[in-house]
């Protein structure tokens, strides 16, 4: 069922300790607009083979908050945003350390378009204002991982393009798809690379970090023919070791556990022909322990057009960022309800 209506670019959300649930929305930015070129090499250019040039504003994004009734409120507006063909990124997660709301953002920084204001981790203010507490772009640039994209013909971005994030025991864990990267970062900004996913598997493009005793990453895939279906979810142990436990998934950008560890999947699009995305062919999928996979919506329902994000709430039942990304970009996303029947 559709929980909530309105929403722009929504993409990764948590429940608050309030019972609220808070949405990051990618938006799209406004105002006067700075272009990044693509394909110009340096700290403020991504990549030609990427989206193409960058649009970016410091304003644009937010955080909406949602209620038991699927009322929605902005929570905290103007954060910044920036779009390369069409496809906009701004605040892309959110995650809670006691009643502290941190929330990170993905289409700032000079390679976006948005030299103000880098890609960081930020964290809430009881008076709503927000502070930066660490400048992900900046560790990137002095932390590469072992096999970057080019940075002049590849879809390199210098800023990363960081999609998720969850809280585990005080700390923030962060993945980063365009490096492909799981890093930690404590609430006092310091960062470190839990683990550098390019080293052994190459350009995944990771998208979505879970824990369930470990960590548990999966993967959007490139939009490449050779690599449909292919997509994996990793298992991750505090020291940085890496074993796939699922694969022959699609485009993952959602993952979850309930409470009889079993985990959940988000497909954003499946096909057995078409590597790209496809609107309205999102799977959602359970795996069992022993490995089974049970497909729960399937990609002929088109209930899930470009979903984005997933989350358990506090009734049981899986809430999904829908209608993500792609046009139109103002009001058409939702926030769904799926209510679990065993």
């Amino acid at each position: 069922m559709v929980f909530a209506t309105g929403l722009n670019n929504p993409r990764g959300l948590k429940f608050g300790p309030d019972g609220n649930l808070y949405v990051a929305e990618g938006g799209y930015p406004t105002g006067v607009l700075t272009k990044a070129t693509a394909g110009l090499g340096g700290d403020c250019s991504a990549g030609a083979n990427g989206p193409g040039d960058y649009f970016g504003s410091p304003t644009g994004s937010r955080i909406s908050k949602i209620d038991t009734q699927g009322n929605v409120t902005t929570f905290v507006d103007n954060l910044p945003s920036s779009e390369a063909g069409g496809l906009a990124s701004g605040v892309a997660d959110v995650a809670f350390v006691g009643d502290t709301m941190y929330a990170i953002f993905a289409g700032a920084g000079c390679s976006h378009g948005v030299p103000s204001i880098p890609n960081a981790v930020i964290r809430i203010n009881p008076d709503l204002s927000w502070t930066v507490i660490a400048d992900l772009g900046a560790y990137q640039r002095t932390h590469p991982v072992a096999n970057p994209t080019d940075p002049i013909t590849g879809d390199f971005e210098p800023d990363g393009t960081w999609y998720n994030m969850i809280a585990v025991r005080g700390n923030l864990y962060a993945v980063e798809p365009n490096h492909g990267e799981l890093d930690r970062i404590t609430t006092d900004g310091t960062i470190t690379r839990v683990i550098d996913i390019s080293a052994s598997q190459g350009h995944v493009v990771p998208t979505v970090v879970a824990n369930h005793g470990v960590f548990q990453v999966s993967n959007l895939g490139r939009f490449d023919p050779e690599q449909l279906n292919t997509q994996s979810v990793f298992q991750i142990t505090p020291s940085g070791q890496l074993r796939v436990v699922a694969t022959g998934l699609s485009k993952v950008l959602g993952l979850a556990f309930d409470g009889r560890a079993r985990m959940f999947v988000l497909e954003t699009s499946y096909s057995t022909t078409d590597p790209g995305p496809e609107p309205g062919t999102g799977r959602l999928i359970r795996i069992l322990p022993n490995g089974k996979q049970e497909v729960l919506i399937d990609s002929t329902s088109g209930v899930l057009v470009v979903p984005t994000g997933m989350t358990f709430g506090p009734d049981g039942a899986l809430y999904i960022s829908n209608i993500g990304y792609g046009a139109p970009p103002v009001g058409a996303g939702q926030i769904l309800k799926v209510e679990l029947t065993d």
